[in-house]
């Protein structure tokens, strides 16, 4: 995509709200690896997709700076709340703040750790689950949610198209890609999934759990 094409997107789009064009200004100032935050275009397509599907359990894998988080929550069914889960526990007393001051925060539940250890203790049926923590942990944590996410829930994946580097693994065979492009050949042949990739930033893949006649 071209910049200008980028630039006529934004333009032409709902808004950034304030306070997450601060937390993303903010995320550009203080943080490694501000790339990572969704930003305004891919929030507010988090934010319509929670609002269409309107769920009342959501969880969140890798919450970096909680830009996503508030966007998801935004689209919350009444008494709904997103769970979200950071490994890194030295984000855990600014995420805390965030969550307690900013618009929809109160509706998101912080859990520190690891992914694949906290999953199993949370004891809920997910209506929405967003992948967006170790790329090469993807297959795994598709393992771990699927079980819990009920008939016609959603899965969304970010990063799925690796800067272009999962069309080939040949010469690109780092563990990042090569686990990526395992990923998008589960999820695209998988029985119990609809899938389809969005060619938007880095690659978002929506996956439907299929219900049972």
């Amino acid at each position: 995509m071209s910049a200008e094409i980028g630039d006529y997107i934004l333009a032409h789009i709902s808004p950034e709200p304030e306070h997450l064009h601060r937390l993303y200004r903010r995320t550009h100032l203080r943080h490694l690896y501000p790339r990572m935050c969704s930003g305004h275009l891919q929030g507010r397509v988090l934010a319509m997709l929670s609002a269409m599907i309107s769920p009342k359990r959501v969880l969140e894998l890798g919450t970096y700076t909680g830009y996503s988080a508030l966007c998801l929550a935004e689209g919350l069914a009444p008494e709904g709340t997103v769970h979200t889960i950071e490994v890194d526990d030295e984000m855990a007393d600014e995420l805390t703040e965030l969550f307690s001051s900013a618009p929809g925060g109160d509706r998101i539940r912080l859990h520190i750790g690891d992914a694949e250890e906290i999953i199993p203790q949370i004891d809920e049926k997910w209506d929405l689950v967003y992948i967006d923590a170790n790329k090469r942990r993807y297959a795994e944590y598709l393992d771990a949610v699927l079980p819990r996410l009920r008939e016609g829930g959603f899965i969304i994946a970010d990063n799925t198209l690796w800067d272009g580097k999962v069309t080939d693994t040949e010469s690109n065979h780092d563990a990042q890609t090569v686990a990526l492009d395992r990923f998008n050949t589960i999820a695209a042949t998988h029985p119990g999934l609809e899938t389809v990739i969005l060619p938007m930033r880095d690659g978002l893949t929506l996956m439907r759990k299929k219900t049972t006649v």
